[in-house]
């Protein structure tokens, strides 16, 4: 006779199903739909300007060989990489940025028509510390010119990003540029000839807004021998104001005979001209004090600030950084980009009221009045898509009241519903949840409704 029948050892993977409990990852976030639908829609809306400047798509993969990615972002962005071995026990990173991807790209593709534009929006990873308003993994939105070396691609590519801010309606907005070989000037009159020196003060300078002149100063005496006269200099260049061009002479004494200080003022100076014929010029600034933290950047660098909301920080900077695709190439190629911070701009736009948060992906809910009724609903949700509403139709003929609180609860605004009468009719019952008002139409007006409905 056949006992009770028992049950063996779990399984390792049992018992981690069963002992598995719902937690977040430190630095990592979930983005639900009522905050992702109103990203997406402000992204529509950038990379519609960016495919405007013929710009076009881009993915890569989110992991790379870690060697693709190393020497490129300075010691301590190195530090900040997610590096592991994968099961083929290859040496493998996370993606930090999209630039270095990109800068594989090019090389790898060496047929791409040069220059060449490209968009990409994708997330990446940082090891650092997480806090207010800083993750491990965010979002970033890049658009880079490839292979045209003229100060004019530089341009370009602030134009397109003061662009993207006039599509969202933001106003007040400055954008803040320097030339990295100005700083590089700087360094020759003080002195500094080692790379990681130099590197180490211009990490130092970019933290500038944070830390003021005195931390800066405590940080570059601890990686620099420098004297108090080399910081003189430094500060002098670094609070130089420029309200035009022409200012940018009064550097010349400062930098002496510095070869990339004398190339930096002259590609600055065509900068601003070529930004005044464009007619941008009103919503720029030099600032001689933007180092940009990043090893790669060469030339032309930039940061964009929201008048009255600096506290959100750039919300788009970028550069230039010729010698970057070299790393891959053994040979310099032009390179220019600038990169959009999404949730920064997407936490100003919804401050500022620019943007509508959308908490549904569809248009209307149509609820279903009865169960006999679901084909005739699921025509109707038909109808409703072919003249361009987007319907979510109730799969469960509950209590209506129970589905307009469901309707309610998901954000829409309007409910469609036809009971046995009103099909027999060919007429539909349309709610307008903010007023209470009822609305009855036949099915063929829907087409003259949708139109006043998109608001």
């Amino acid at each position: 006779m056949n006992g009770p029948r028992t049950r063996g050892p779990r399984t390792r993977r049992e018992h981690d199903m069963s002992q598995a409990k719902p937690r977040l990852l430190k630095g990592f976030r979930d983005y639900l739909p009522d905050v992702e639908l109103t990203r997406r829609d402000m992204l529509d809306r950038v990379t519609q300007v960016f495919e405007g400047f013929g710009f076009g798509p881009l993915q890569t993969p989110a992991i790379e060989y870690a060697d693709v990615l190393l020497g490129k972002y300075g010691e301590e962005g190195e530090k900040l990489l997610y590096r592991f071995p994968d099961n083929g026990g290859r040496d493998v990173a996370l993606r930090y940025d999209l630039t270095v991807p990109l800068a594989r790209i090019v090389a790898l593709y060496g047929d791409i028509p040069k220059p060449f534009r490209r968009y990409q929006v994708a997330p990446v990873w940082r090891a650092e510390k997480p806090g207010r308003g800083r993750f491990r993994e965010f979002m970033q939105c890049d658009i880079d010119i490839i292979g045209e070396d003229s100060i004019r691609a530089d341009a370009e590519c602030m134009i397109v990003g003061l662009a993207v801010l006039r599509a969202l309606e933001v106003e007040g907005v400055v954008m803040r540029v320097n030339n990295r070989r100005i700083l590089d000037g700087m360094l020759d009159a003080v002195g500094l000839t080692e790379r990681e020196d130099r590197f180490a003060v211009m990490r130092a300078i970019d933290k500038l807004p944070k830390i003021g002149r005195d931390g800066v100063s405590a940080e570059i005496r601890e990686a620099v021998s420098l004297d108090e006269a080399g910081l003189a200099t430094l500060f002098a260049v670094l609070e130089t104001k420029i309200a035009a061009a022409g200012d940018l002479e009064a550097l010349r004494p400062i930098l002496g005979d510095s070869e990339d200080g004398a190339r930096g003022i002259a590609e600055l100076t065509e900068l601003l001209g070529v930004l005044d014929a464009a007619g941008v010029l009103t919503q720029v600034e030099v600032d001689l004090s933007i180092a940009r933290g990043l090893d790669y950047y060469t030339s032309t660098i930039y940061e964009t600030f929201l008048v009255g909301h600096e506290e959100y920080g750039s919300v788009m900077s970028g550069g230039r950084y010729d010698t970057l695709l070299g790393m891959f190439l053994k040979r310099s190629l032009p390179a220019v980009g600038i990169s959009l911070g999404v949730d920064r701009l997407l936490a100003a736009l919804l401050e500022l009221e620019l943007i509508t948060p959308r908490k549904t992906a569809a248009d209307v809910f149509v609820a279903l009045f009865d169960a006999d009724g679901y084909a005739e609903h699921v025509k109707l949700a038909r109808a409703m898509r072919e003249h361009g509403l987007r319907s979510e139709l109730s799969l469960s003929p509950g209590k209506l009241g129970k589905q307009f609180k469901l309707a309610e609860r998901k954000g829409y605004r309007y409910v469609m519903l036809a009971g046995p009468d009103e099909r027999a009719a060919g007429v539909v019952n349309i709610k307008d949840l903010a007023t209470g008002e009822q609305t009855q139409l036949a099915v063929a007006e829907v087409a003259e409704w949708a139109p006043r409905f998109a608001l």
